[in-house]
Protein backbone atom coordinates (compact mmCIF):
# COMPACT_ATOMS: atom_id res chain seq x y z
CA UNK A 1 0.00 0.00 0.00
CA UNK A 2 1.61 3.19 -1.19
CA UNK A 3 -0.41 5.71 0.80
CA UNK A 4 -1.00 4.02 4.14
CA UNK A 5 -1.21 7.34 6.00
CA UNK A 6 -4.16 8.46 3.85
CA UNK A 7 -5.91 5.13 4.40
CA UNK A 8 -5.23 5.38 8.15
CA UNK A 9 -6.79 8.86 8.20
CA UNK A 10 -9.79 7.57 6.25
CA UNK A 11 -10.18 4.61 8.62
CA UNK A 12 -9.95 6.85 11.68
CA UNK A 13 -12.66 9.12 10.23
CA UNK A 14 -14.81 6.05 9.53
CA UNK A 15 -14.28 4.84 13.10
CA UNK A 16 -15.25 8.20 14.57
CA UNK A 17 -18.42 8.27 12.45
CA UNK A 18 -19.35 4.69 13.34
CA UNK A 19 -18.78 5.32 17.05
CA UNK A 20 -20.97 8.43 16.93
CA UNK A 21 -23.74 6.56 15.11
CA UNK A 22 -23.51 3.61 17.52
CA UNK A 23 -23.68 6.01 20.46
CA UNK A 24 -26.82 7.61 19.07
CA UNK A 25 -28.44 4.20 18.58
CA UNK A 26 -27.51 3.13 22.10
CA UNK A 27 -28.91 6.39 23.53
CA UNK A 28 -32.17 5.74 21.69
CA UNK A 29 -32.28 2.16 22.98
CA UNK A 30 -31.89 3.41 26.57
CA UNK A 31 -35.00 5.57 26.36
CA UNK A 32 -37.79 4.34 28.65
CA UNK A 33 -40.93 2.90 27.12
CA UNK A 34 -44.01 5.08 26.74
CA UNK A 35 -46.81 4.56 29.28
CA UNK A 36 -49.31 4.01 26.46
CA UNK A 37 -49.48 0.28 25.55
CA UNK A 38 -49.89 0.77 21.77
CA UNK A 39 -46.93 3.15 21.85
CA UNK A 40 -44.93 0.55 23.78
CA UNK A 41 -45.53 -1.97 20.99
CA UNK A 42 -44.22 0.53 18.44
CA UNK A 43 -41.25 1.37 20.66
CA UNK A 44 -40.40 -2.31 21.08
CA UNK A 45 -40.53 -2.88 17.32
CA UNK A 46 -38.33 0.17 16.81
CA UNK A 47 -35.91 -1.08 19.46
CA UNK A 48 -35.65 -4.43 17.70
CA UNK A 49 -34.72 -2.70 14.45
CA UNK A 50 -32.26 -0.44 16.28
CA UNK A 51 -30.65 -3.45 17.94
CA UNK A 52 -30.03 -4.91 14.48
CA UNK A 53 -28.48 -1.66 13.34
CA UNK A 54 -26.33 -1.58 16.47
CA UNK A 55 -25.07 -5.10 15.71
CA UNK A 56 -24.06 -4.04 12.19
CA UNK A 57 -22.34 -0.91 13.50
CA UNK A 58 -20.44 -2.93 16.12
CA UNK A 59 -19.19 -5.36 13.43
CA UNK A 60 -18.08 -2.45 11.25
CA UNK A 61 -16.32 -0.83 14.22
CA UNK A 62 -14.46 -4.09 14.88
CA UNK A 63 -13.42 -4.33 11.21
CA UNK A 64 -12.12 -0.76 11.18
CA UNK A 65 -10.23 -1.24 14.45
CA UNK A 66 -8.70 -4.44 13.07
CA UNK A 67 -7.58 -2.59 9.92
CA UNK A 68 -6.01 0.16 12.04
CA UNK A 69 -4.20 -2.52 14.06
CA UNK A 70 -2.90 -4.10 10.83
CA UNK A 71 -1.54 -0.70 9.81
CA UNK A 72 0.13 -0.38 13.20
CA UNK A 73 1.76 -3.81 13.06
CA UNK A 74 2.75 -3.56 9.39
CA UNK A 75 0.49 -6.25 7.95
CA UNK A 76 -2.06 -3.93 6.33
CA UNK A 77 -2.45 -4.63 2.64
CA UNK A 78 -1.38 -8.27 2.88
CA UNK A 79 -3.92 -11.01 2.26
CA UNK A 80 -4.72 -12.87 5.48
CA UNK A 81 -5.12 -16.12 3.55
CA UNK A 82 -2.34 -16.28 0.96
CA UNK A 83 -0.05 -13.43 2.00
CA UNK A 84 -0.17 -11.69 -1.38
CA UNK A 85 -0.52 -7.93 -1.62
CA UNK A 86 -4.08 -6.64 -1.73
CA UNK A 87 -4.40 -4.28 -4.67
CA UNK A 88 -4.41 -0.59 -3.76
CA UNK A 89 -7.61 -0.08 -5.74
CA UNK A 90 -9.38 -2.73 -3.63
CA UNK A 91 -8.16 -1.10 -0.40
CA UNK A 92 -9.33 2.31 -1.60
CA UNK A 93 -12.84 0.93 -2.11
CA UNK A 94 -12.83 -1.41 0.90
CA UNK A 95 -10.17 -0.21 3.35
CA UNK A 96 -11.06 -2.98 5.81
CA UNK A 97 -10.35 -5.75 3.27
CA UNK A 98 -8.37 -8.66 4.67
CA UNK A 99 -8.32 -10.79 1.53
CA UNK A 100 -6.93 -10.22 -1.94
CA UNK A 101 -9.52 -10.36 -4.72
CA UNK A 102 -8.54 -13.94 -5.65
CA UNK A 103 -9.04 -15.27 -2.12
CA UNK A 104 -12.19 -13.17 -1.63
CA UNK A 105 -13.73 -14.68 -4.78
CA UNK A 106 -12.75 -18.17 -3.68
CA UNK A 107 -14.45 -17.57 -0.31
CA UNK A 108 -17.78 -16.68 -1.97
Amino acid sequence: MDDTKAIETKLQAMLNDLLARAGAVEDDLRQPLDDDLPEQAIDLADDEALAGIDDVLRREIAEVRAALLRIENGTYGSCAKCGADIMDKRLEVLPTATLCITCARAAD
